[in-house]
């Protein structure tokens, strides 16, 4: 699972049909099934994350898969080793999957031609989130049933998100309409090559759609000239009350995550009744569980699939 670009509907709806079914895992007193007994997973984190690694790591581990955490700042990497070398001292050790998060575009479809472990991509450089978008997108579906027809507003730094773009893929494949709005320097024209429709204040999208999703200012991939105060961010870009007050009123209100309050949505937004962000954390455990059932749950060695 590298992205979601040329992903179909039906893949897509079967992952997300899988994922509903996972949560009932979550639900029972002892919250694990035997379908990855003896399978192993590895986490490879370039980049900071909290929610995605530790979503990855409990979904392997509610399959009774085996996991391995390489924290990359005590590792070799930190002294010189290159991805490669990385990835073939893991390959030694015989991983069933890795999931890696890394700062480059790429990486993770390098380690899919190179090694033959699944590959699972929890992040490329501003390229894609696969895992992210299809949490989202089972959000969506759990409120609405059904994508078609509706109008997803995504609102930020568009421009940097991989969030942004695997949601712009699996979102109109699915039939959604996908609205963009950021500053020129985050949301510029080339977007116009993706399947969306590009505003330049949230104030242009407020009364069309039917969810909208804030992104943070992507910091440590910004140069200073591109970066406004946040206090101008928030005037211009930052959903606050009087701007939920003028959008539709059952939108709803979503955020990957970390989210910077005040600045790109305010307090009141995020914890408000219209607000599915920990529906969005709670979905991804069971989205990740899918991913991995369906990578290494029905291959040799796996388990027949049945979640008892």
């Amino acid at each position: 699972m590298l992205g979601l670009r040329g992903v179909s509907r039906a893949e897509i709806e079967v992952l997300l049909s899988t994922a509903a079914r996972m949560r009932q895992v979550g639900e029972r007193r002892i919250k694990k099934v035997p379908t990855l007994r003896g399978r192993l997973v590895v986490s490879l984190f370039f980049e900071n994350s909290t929610r995605t690694r530790n979503s990855f790591e409990l979904a392997a581990k509610r399959l009774s898969a085996d996991t391995l955490n390489f924290s990359v700042s005590t590792s070799s990497t930190a002294k010189g080793e290159t991805l490669m070398d990385t990835a073939r001292n893991i390959h030694a050790m015989q991983p069933d999957c890795i999931v890696i998060r890394h700062g480059f575009a790429g990486a993770p479809t390098l380690l899919a031609r190179c090694f033959p472990f699944s590959v699972i991509n929890a992040g490329d450089g501003i390229n894609e989130h696969p895992s992210q978008a299809l949490l989202d997108m089972l959000t969506l579906c759990d409120r609405w049933g059904s994508l078609d027809g509706r109008t997803v507003a995504i609102v930020g730094d568009v421009q940097h998100s991989r969030v942004a773009r695997s949601n712009i893929f699996g979102l109109t494949t699915m039939g959604a309409r996908v609205l963009v709005a950021g500053p020129g320097t985050m949301c510029r024209r080339e977007l116009s090559g993706l399947p969306v429709e590009r505003r330049h204040t949230i104030d242009e999208i407020v009364g069309e759609a039917d969810a909208i999703m804030m992104l943070r200012i992507q910091r440590e991939r910004l140069g200073k000239a591109m970066l406004p105060s946040a206090r101008e961010y928030a005037a211009f870009y930052g959903l606050d009350l009087d701007r939920l007050e003028r959008c539709r009123p059952e939108v709803l209100v979503m955020h990957p995550g970390p989210i910077n309050r005040g600045v790109e949505i305010g307090a009141e937004v995020a914890d408000g009744a219209q607000s599915v962000i920990l529906d969005q954390v709670t979905n991804g455990i069971a989205v990740r569980m899918a991913l991995l059932y369906h990578l290494l749950g029905t291959g040799p060695g796996g388990e027949s699939g049945e979640e008892s």
